[in-house]
């Protein structure tokens, strides 16, 4: 049997994107002040966890939260685009109802779950969810093959969450995955024997410290 990989993946701090649930995708949006706070405090109740090595997504939002981490473990950041969210083309940055009214067919095969969607280019290469799920889920399975017996800290967007909960609790493409993923909560993983093991899901008593009460965003934004 390999030496077990224990994982806390991580969702970045909130940014003002997040607080008007725009798409995001990669669009390099930085935390604003709430998601700033949300950060110091993550990085305050993770100190006295012993932690290997840190990763990030190279998006500022990811690398801001990571970056607090590491200053308190003393660390340096690994960041990954591969670590990224989904890019979305030119719906990023406009909200739900936006690309509804914009695109509803677009928009019914996306809340459909369609696989094999892609979203309207622009200046950006869009994925569809299969690519960007073979994409993050490579990542994710790199990063813990590379670290036997360690234990890591990965900062990373809703996507990368979800394909790792996907793959733990062996949920198919095209079927709706819809769970709560507060901005900064932390999600324990387990990789041993080429598979990942979900251990706890969406730790976040840390944000009852913020100043403000955390939104519990769900699928996409």
């Amino acid at each position: 049997m390999d030496q077990a990989t224990d994982i806390l993946i991580i969702r970045h701090g909130q940014t003002a994107w997040n607080k008007k649930k725009r798409l995001q995708g990669h669009s390099d949006i930085p935390l604003n002040e709430e998601g700033r706070l949300q950060a110091l405090t993550l990085a305050k109740t993770l100190q006295n966890e012993p932690l290997d090595v840190i990763f990030s997504s190279d998006l500022q939002r990811a690398r801001q939260t990571a970056n607090e981490i590491a200053r308190c473990h003393q660390l340096t950041v690994h960041t990954d685009k591969a670590l990224r969210e989904r890019c979305y083309g030119i719906c990023e940055g406009m909200m739900s109802d936006e690309i509804k009214a914009a695109y509803p067919d677009l928009y019914e095969a996306w809340y459909a779950a369609d696989p094999d969607l892609f979203f309207p280019d622009g200046e950006r290469k869009t994925e569809s969810p299969r690519q960007f799920h073979h994409r993050a889920s490579g990542a994710l399975f790199n990063v813990a093959a590379r670290h036997p017996g360690k234990k890591l800290a990965i900062v990373t967007h809703f996507g990368v969450i979800e394909t790792a909960y996907r793959i733990a609790q062996n949920i198919p493409l095209g079927t709706q995955c819809r769970m709560p993923v507060l901005n900064t909560s932390i999600n324990r993983f387990r990789f041993i024997d080429g598979r990942l093991e979900l251990l706890k899901w969406g730790e976040s008593t840390h944000l009852e410290e913020a100043r403000k009460p955390a939104v519990d965003y769900y699928k996409h934004f």
